[in-house]
């Protein structure tokens, strides 16, 4: 496919029908698909080998997170459908486990950092320690890439820092949280632009709600699209 796969589309849908009929609306223009956890249980494992089979580069967000052993047999049995790319949660421990468990696969390994949908004030309720996110993001990636993952999960707030370590050196940046102007935030906290994305560093921007709620998908698509076209 000739499509421009710098947009990954999330189809964060109930399930595979829907799915299926955004992936038909958008036709050609679309190379790349994120399915995640809400569709897991309608039928996403399903749709992402369909798509595999017709061509389509997959993105497979679990964002596992469980001891070593338990990360290692579940990233064992996704890694067997070649997906291209998997999600676990950026710690040492978890992103070493995952690239032991994914052994020849090609399937890459990406670390989630710090969920965009999450600031300081959910940091804080959570735990974790003090200091601004963008510092503690830039940290994580930099503990997961010594770790081996392939590429990271950041806003694209912080995808510019991220690429100037020396660590990120022939890694991935994928960034959720862009949103094209105009749309609608929703429930994320730390956004930018598709282009600001990539500008910042980004290898691909993920795009859902503002894709596949719109009126016209197709249109939106192709906005974002003519958007990446001179960067």
């Amino acid at each position: 496919m000739n499509a421009d796969d710098r947009l990954i589309v999330a189809l964060d849908v109930p399930n595979l029908l829907d799915g299926g009929k955004i992936i038909d609306i958008l036709g050609d223009s679309v190379s790349f698909y994120k399915i995640g956890l809400g569709m897991l249980t309608g039928g996403g494992l399903a749709l992402a080998n369909e798509l595999k089979d017709n061509g389509y580069k997959v993105f497979l967000d679990m964002k596992f997170f469980d001891i070593g052993a338990t990360v290692e047999k579940a990233v064992l049995g996704i890694s067997q459908y070649n997906f291209d790319f998997l999600t676990v949660h950026g710690d040492p421990h978890v992103v070493r486990a995952a690239v032991k468990g994914r052994g020849d696969s090609s399937t890459k390994i990406l670390a989630v950092t710090i969920l965009t949908s999450l600031d300081r004030n959910d940091l804080d309720e959570s735990l974790i320690k003090s200091g601004r996110i963008t510092d503690l993001v830039t940290e994580r990636a930099k503990n997961a890439f010594k770790a081996g993952a392939d590429g990271v999960i950041a806003s694209p707030q912080e995808a510019a820092l991220i690429r100037a370590l020396p660590e990120s050196q022939g890694k991935l940046i994928i960034t959720p949280g862009v949103r094209p102007d105009g749309s609608k935030v929703g429930d994320q906290k730390r956004i930018t632009t598709p282009s600001e994305a990539i500008k910042n560093g980004a290898d691909h921007i993920v795009i859902g709600r503002p894709i596949w709620a719109s009126k016209d998908p197709l249109s939106a698509t192709k906005e974002i699209l003519n958007e990446l076209k001179n960067i």
